[in-house]
């Protein structure tokens, strides 16, 4: 009998445990690379406030994250440093376009702000945007930027249009090099490998580098991330209930220390 009745607390325990365990969702985030420090500092946070969600992040350059969820890739939650890859993805944005977003939860979650910003010291010893394009003409200075599918890399083609510079030329006098994404540019910047790099304000926060300059609406538009549950979450719910959370004062307390400028709150 005490045989029979320790088995019977045995298999309780058993399936209470794997009750607790089957409890947990894992709730996949796809977000720009420039939000690596903030929603892991934000995940730190919010498993306090649901110990029930395990938050697995996906950290890359916009145009790459779209892609994988074309692709299929598993995502609840999708953030985007630019709208022009929510939209693709968007029917109630381009009908025309994938239809990928949950309608009624795409929210303008962020604003960001484009630096110029330049490695310890300041060696080639650059002032601002002006100045920056003024050396790119006489090629005396090595810049950094995104690629053409990175929203960082957009936003810089955009100040060099302002400034009535060919990238093509400037790449061809190699004035130029490119990253795949934000991180990979301010790698070089902080490494001292190029004179300066076009990224965003929290970036050069997270890295410890000085910004000369910012540009305005302006040279390359307003840089915000919209955010949004997908249509192909298994976990509608908690999907729901994290960005809930990304636009509540906690979370918005995370983005205003680096830089980030809250609009849902």
């Amino acid at each position: 009998m005490k045989k029979m009745l320790a088995l019977m607390m045995t298999l309780t325990l058993l399936l209470g445990a794997a009750g607790a365990a089957a409890e947990q969702t894992e709730l996949v985030v796809f977000a720009a690379a420039s939000m690596t420090e903030t929603l892991n500092e934000i995940k730190a946070l919010y498993k306090e406030v649901a110990p029930e969600v395990e938050l697995v992040f996906n950290f890359d350059s916009s145009g790459t994250l779209k892609t994988q969820i074309e692709e299929g890739a598993a995502c609840d939650v999708f953030i985007s440093a630019a709208p022009k890859q929510m939209n693709q993805l968007d029917a109630g944005a381009n009908p025309d376009g994938l239809d990928f977003v949950l309608q009624g939860t795409r929210v303008d979650l962020l604003e960001n702000k484009v630096a110029l910003a330049v490695p310890e010291g300041n060696p080639a010893g650059i002032e601002s945007y002006d100045d920056l394009a003024a050396r790119l003409v006489t090629g005396d200075v090595l810049l950094a930027m995104g690629n053409s599918d990175v929203p960082v890399g957009q936003y810089t083609q955009k100040i060099l249009d302002y400034y009535h510079l060919n990238e093509d030329d400037l790449a061809a006098a190699g004035v130029v090099t490119y990253g795949s994404n934000v991180k990979e540019v301010t790698s070089q910047v902080a490494e001292a490998a190029v004179d300066c790099g076009v990224i965003y304000a929290t970036d050069a926060f997270s890295a410890g580098l000085t910004v000369v300059d910012t540009a305005t609406a302006d040279m390359c538009g307003r840089v915000i991330y919209p955010a949004a549950v997908l249509n192909i979450t298994r976990n509608e719910a908690a999907a729901r209930a994290f960005l809930d959370y990304l636009t509540g004062p906690e979370a918005s307390a995370v983005f205003e220390a680096v830089g980030f400028s809250p609009l849902s709150k």
